[in-house]
């Protein structure tokens, strides 16, 4: 543990938070942070269980005169996003996360921090163990696997949590009580290929695509940032047109809710050709730069000289691939109509990968409104069929509705005019939060989420910002001495 992190208040939050970063948690790997969470209720006498799919479950008992309030859930969830720089050897499954306090704010050294939700974690165990913190009957839920396709949230049966109350620690702005999120929905591409010998006299080269920013596919989608996987595709659609290349291998993005950072791409070109086409090159990365200037200043897009492949894919293949994600949507697709600067609907093409035979394309889908949804599924659907290309629609999950009329919604709203003077904004998010699904299960909790500011999650360059933990963690100690 960055011990540093010991001096940051609130303390045992902040020490929480150090341990948590010790365990190795990437989703579907969370077991060494479910052992530490384990020992941590052992060690503070808490009741603690875990269900079928690995849920964990704390029970902390109402403080003396506070055991006839309404009984309070405080949710988070333990797992990360793995993403690290290209130099990095940080291995997220076996190592620690390697803090830096930097200039007010935490973040890791070249890796996602897991703030996102980290932190939401260390605050529910440190309210637990604060002696000066006052609340009802209290119970703490800890899902696993969110980032990854919300398998706790899938997982979770009626009758595992008796709470009324949800209070989600998974939000990622101080200031604002969000009351609805999106819903989601995968659609996964895949096709089998064949391959031919490289024609005569070509060259080859490998194209890289690296300096992006990424970021979350939900919280960052609006903020006019570039997809590695586009701008990969649309500089070897040109090549293949103008100068006759042919493609090898292409490699692009990662994680599903991850803005893709990066692209390479194996490919050869007519030697009669190669001094036009890499002039147009040099040309193309300017042009790309000059259009994300604002958004991409570290853009960077470059060829080298590598040696022939010897095969590549077969033409039709090649074609249909690259004119199929160059026509699959990115980005925001429509704003909400009902709340401001809200992101109605949107796709993230997170993963683009044609190799060894296999081509395949992941992306997420997100929207606040499900018909909407279901039309850019079709969309996605058409897409692939004029592609040759199968394509399955999975992992959907529904969005949550806003309440404006929930008591703890107002008791939140009250709690924060009191404590801190100014009105709390009232949000609904453009991303998955697990309430929706919990709405499924329990639809009688009333359910609202907040937290501190946490930037750039998904991406290594995630931070917290380290005065709005210690106001979080403060209001989070008032909401929960109010609740009636």
């Amino acid at each position: 543990m960055n011990n540093d992190l010991l001096a940051l208040y609130p303390k045992t939050l902040w020490e929480n938070f150090g341990h948590i970063c010790d365990a190795p948690h990437p989703s579907k790997h969370e077991q060494p942070v479910v052992e530490w969470l384990k020992s941590w209720a052992t060690e503070n006498n808490i009741k603690v269980s875990q269900d079928e799919v690995g849920n964990v479950l704390f029970t902390v008992p109402a403080t003396p005169g506070m055991e006839n309030r309404t009984p309070v859930i405080l949710q988070a969830h333990c797992d990360m996003v793995p993403q690290a720089d290209s130099d990095s050897n940080h291995n997220f499954l076996t190592d620690p996360i390697e803090t830096i306090i930097d200039n007010g704010w935490v973040r890791a050294n070249k890796t996602t921090l897991g703030a996102d939700n980290g932190i939401g974690v260390a605050a529910a165990l440190a309210v637990a163990t604060d002696p000066d913190s006052q609340h009802g009957p209290l119970e703490i839920l800890i899902t696993i696997d969110e980032e990854t396709g919300m398998t706790g949230a899938f997982g979770l049966k009626q009758g595992f949590v008796k709470g009324k109350i949800l209070i989600n620690l998974d939000s990622e702005t101080e200031g604002e009580l969000y009351v609805g999120c999106a819903g989601g929905m995968d659609a996964n591409f895949h096709r089998k290929y064949t391959t031919m010998a490289t024609p005569a006299n070509m060259k080859g080269y490998k194209l890289f695509v690296t300096g992006l920013h990424g970021g979350h596919s939900g919280m960052d989608i609006n903020l006019g940032r570039a997809n590695a996987n586009k701008i990969a595709t649309r500089f070897l659609q040109t090549a293949v047109r103008k100068y006759g290349a042919c493609v090898a291998t292409i490699n692009g993005g990662g994680l599903r809710n991850a803005i893709p950072r990066e692209a390479t791409a194996v490919f050869a070109i007519p030697e009669a050709k190669t001094t036009e086409f890499e002039a147009f090159a040099k040309e193309f990365e300017s042009v790309v730069k000059k259009e994300f200037a604002i958004t991409e200043e570290s853009l960077s897009l470059s060829v080298s000289n590598i040696d022939v492949p010897k095969e590549v894919i077969e033409t039709k293949s090649q074609n249909q691939f690259l004119n199929m994600i160059f026509a699959i949507p990115n980005g925001v697709q429509r704003m909400s109509d009902s709340m401001e600067n809200l992101v109605e609907t949107s796709n993230n093409l997170a993963n683009f990968v044609a190799e060894n035979g296999e081509m395949s394309a992941k992306c997420l889908l997100r929207s606040s409104v499900n018909s909407a949804k279901d039309a850019l599924a079709e969309k996605m659907v058409a897409i692939a069929e004029l592609a040759d290309c199968n394509i399955e629609l999975t992992g959907g999950y529904p969005g949550w509705n806003p309440n404006m009329n929930s008591p703890i919604l107002n008791t939140c709203m009250k709690v924060y005019k009191e404590k801190f003077g100014t009105e709390p904004k009232v949000m609904a998010i453009h991303a998955g939060l697990e309430c929706g699904l919990f709405g499924v299960c329990y639809p009688d909790w009333d359910m609202v989420s907040f937290g501190p500011t946490i930037q750039h999650p998904h991406s290594p360059v995630e931070r917290v910002n380290i005065e709005t933990v210690g106001k979080f963690y403060d209001y989070l100690v008032e909401v929960l001495r109010n609740v009636q």
